[in-house]
């Protein structure tokens, strides 16, 4: 019975970290209008940051819901892989996308995975399991709380402002009992370079249809078939699209297939077998989302490899296929929000809903707003 209330910005076939790579232009973040809201969907986490809406959806393939809610202070939700149907989303890497909430609180993000959980028989990557009542369980601590904090999220690289925000949120879990042990996930290192092929090999199959005649642009400037594809592809692709595509056809290239893409699912399992040792020890894992809050919109933008590491944290978290949730840690000097992630094993996000609302109810983070807010809602 939700009212939907418009369409959000987000980067290009959702290729980007910061909501820039639009044809539509740039998001401002509403903390900061001169900063990124993050990306792929930093639309739809300016809005409900902004206050144009109290829930929308975002979809993530690398961060694309996690890392927008970390730079705009909202709660934004990746489900565990096959939890959310993906019927009617644009694919762009499809062992890898899903669908999830962003929202003002807890509370309303797990209210709206709820309604978009479950079977589909339109997709059938959904997986077919009861749908828990997540919002009646969210205020029931969980009892002997084991938090693992991964020594490779908090080392070289990550803002000390960040390290600082989220060594306070540990603190505010130890408070409430938890324990709070460190874990290894030994390949994180390998996570980005494993990422950029997998994900772009699926990219450059995927929009391969897009090639003038099923979907999409066609050029109008064109003598043959040919010419017809390559205008079309060359007009209707920006440029970071284009540098994915163009990378995914070379991994997946006669002679370069077994080095390349064959190797990554090979550590792409690697990964994976990583979180579960993990979690044989831990309820939860808990860090940053990004190395740094939010960046100044044009920062990257020349440097697709700096943009590509703003993704370092959440990654491996997609390739796992696992659940995670990006919830309000703190705030930088300047005013800036900084993100908290919370991940657990596949199928427990009511768990890490619960886990979630720990933090919210014992922080009191989710009332605050952006000056922009505060303002309009003073001038109403």
């Amino acid at each position: 019975d939700a009212i939907i209330v418009g369409k959000a910005n987000l980067d290009e076939f959702a290729m980007g970290s910061s909501t820039e790579n639009s044809a539509f232009g740039a998001t401002a973040n509403p903390w900061d209008l001169s900063r990124v809201p993050g990306g792929s969907s930093g639309g739809s986490a300016a809005a409900v940051a902004a206050g144009m809406a109290p829930i929308s959806l975002g979809s993530d393939t690398g961060g694309s819901i996690r890392l927008p809610a970390s730079f705009c202070g909202t709660v934004g939700m990746k489900p565990t892989y096959g939890r959310v149907s993906r019927y009617g989303l644009v694919a762009y890497g499809s062992s890898l996308d899903q669908v999830g909430p962003f929202a003002r609180n807890v509370a309303d993000a797990a209210l709206l995975l709820k309604v978009i959980s479950g079977r589909d028989e339109l997709d059938s990557t959904s997986v077919n399991r009861p749908v828990p009542a997540y919002e009646k369980s969210l205020d029931k601590p969980v009892t002997g709380l084991k938090i693992g904090v991964p020594v490779e999220f908090l080392g070289e690289g990550l803002n000390g402002e960040v390290e600082s925000a989220i060594r306070r949120g540990l603190e505010v879990y130890k408070a409430a009992g938890a324990k709070i042990v460190d874990v290894h996930l030994p390949h994180t290192e390998y996570a980005v370079a494993c990422y950029y092929i997998v994900a772009v090999a699926e990219a450059s199959s995927n929009l391969a249809r897009y090639d003038g005649m099923h979907y999409g642009h066609r050029t109008a400037e064109a003598c043959d078939l040919v010419e017809t594809f390559r205008r079309t592809r060359a007009e209707g692709f920006g440029e970071e699209v284009q540098r994915r595509i163009m990378l995914g056809t070379y991994a997946l290239s006669s002679g370069y297939y077994d080095a390349y893409y064959k190797r990554a699912l090979r550590v792409r399992r690697m990964i994976t077998s990583d979180f579960e040792a993990a979690f044989k020890q831990v309820h939860a894992i808990a860090g940053p989302v990004c190395p740094t809050p939010a960046f100044k919109l044009g920062e990257k933008m020349t440097d697709p490899l700096t943009m590509y590491l703003s993704d370092i944290y959440t990654i491996s978290v997609n390739l796992a296929g696992l659940p995670a949730i990006s919830i309000p840690a703190g705030y930088s000097k300047s005013g800036l929000p900084i993100g908290m992630q919370l991940i657990g094993p596949v199928f427990s996000e009511g768990k890490l809903l619960r886990i979630a609302r720990m933090h919210e109810a014992a922080a009191g983070l989710a009332d605050r707003r952006p000056a922009v807010v505060e303002q309009a809602m003073g001038g109403a």
